[in-house]
């Protein structure tokens, strides 16, 4: 056959009333995209890999395995719609084919959003794995599912704005609905949002000794809506995580060492020098202690019964068993040398002085009563003389 005959035929011949030669230029317009977008993706993730080598950027390796996460099929579809803007379509398939690049497009962002949300969330497992897994897993759940979903619901919308539905309505139902919703849930809803919040900001971890309010115990578990604390008594106290970052809370772990500050009182009368003298007794005993470091010890105030003396001194283990093992040899160490010393410890005591009150001057003689006498206007039944009383 010759070029020219070939030529002819080529032009002439249609398949499904499309021009075969339209059907081989769009073909291989569609090849040329395909391998182009290849190519420009290859391209694209090997410089990324080279960033994320010099760099050791966990944002870099984070784009790499975004980018190696597109999909060959959308890849496709996009040549294929590149190929056929090449053929004369009706005007209603040109529209078509036209929204078809839109979704594509949303299509493969929304998978893009989906491997990095999936990968951030592993990365923050695997730094968060050793403490509170339990609570650390439900919030790594709560947080990919609300990306997630937030994700693809803009996705939909703006696929739908695309294909010409009007969504005004439609958001305004859903935010209506959304706010009906939130008010009938809020308690659980804050609930898991402060569980969010405990999870990032990390006030505290499983294991963890807290003191919250009026309770002081060992954090057992944190969970989507309660936090269960171990209690020193031994009960399970568990607290509403939105009522517990309400309040002020006393987290014992990261305390590397214990500042303690006491006092005691000594009698009045020891003599000035021995005062002097006590608050290097009190040093000596606590440097003798490997686990503690004198910070001062102060004759510190006349009280109202005792000259009193406070002392402060750092334990270097913060163990709670570990200070009250040193207070009690602290304790024992200043009994003995005040005892050597004959000092004594003050205790409360008041002394009452009671003023000499003058003799009262002798009370004058009583003075007698008057005799008071009546007499009767008649006489006796006998006429004689009338009764005196």
């Amino acid at each position: 056959m010759q070029p020219s005959t070939f030529l002819i035929w080529v032009q002439e011949t249609t398949f499904a009333g499309v021009p075969l030669w339209s059907l081989l230029v769009a073909l291989t317009a569609m090849v040329t995209t395909y391998a182009v977008i290849l190519a420009a993706l290859h391209l694209v993730t090997g410089r990324a890999k080279v960033w994320a080598t010099q760099s050791e950027s966990a944002a870099a390796m984070t784009v790499v395995q975004v980018l190696e996460g597109t999909s060959r099929l959308l890849m496709f579809l996009v040549a294929l719609l590149v190929g056929a803007s090449f053929l004369e379509l009706p005007g209603r398939w040109e529209n078509r084919v036209g929204q078809l690049w839109f979704v594509a497009v949303a299509l493969q962002m929304g998978l893009w959003g989906m491997r990095a949300i999936g990968i951030g969330v592993q990365r923050y497992l695997a730094r968060h794995s050793s403490t509170g897994m339990t609570q650390v897993s439900a919030s790594a759940t709560l947080m990919s599912w609300g990306l997630r979903t937030l994700l693809w619901s803009v996705i939909f919308l703006a696929v739908l704005s695309n294909l010409g539905v009007n969504i005004t309505a439609f958001v305004a139902s859903l935010g209506v609905g959304g706010i009906a919703v939130a008010l009938a849930m809020q308690n659980i809803l804050g609930d898991l949002f402060a569980s969010l919040a405990i999870a990032v900001d990390k006030p505290f971890e499983v294991g963890d000794f807290v003191v919250v309010g009026g309770v002081a115990g060992t954090v057992q578990m944190i969970g989507l809506k309660t936090t269960r604390i171990r209690s020193l008594q031994g009960e399970e106290v568990v607290m509403s995580n939105t009522d517990l970052l309400k309040q002020t809370i006393n987290n014992y772990r990261p305390m590397q060492e214990r500042r303690i500050v006491f006092g005691f009182g000594v009698t009045y009368d020891t003599p000035a020098d021995t005062v002097e003298a006590i608050p290097g007794v009190v040093r000596k005993l606590i440097e003798a202690q490997p686990t503690a470091r004198f910070d001062r010890a102060h004759f510190k105030a006349f009280g109202d019964s005792s000259l009193d003396f406070e002392v402060v001194y750092i334990v270097k283990d913060p163990a709670f068993g570990v200070y009250m093992d040193l207070q009690q040899i602290i304790n024992l160490g200043l009994m003995r040398e005040f005892a050597a010393m004959n000092v004594g410890f003050a205790f409360p005591t008041r002394t009452l002085h009671i003023a000499t009150v003058p003799e009262a001057p002798p009370a004058p003689p009583a003075r007698p009563l008057p005799v008071v006498a009546s007499a009767s206007t008649s006489g006796n039944a006998t006429g004689g003389e009338p009764l005196r009383t």
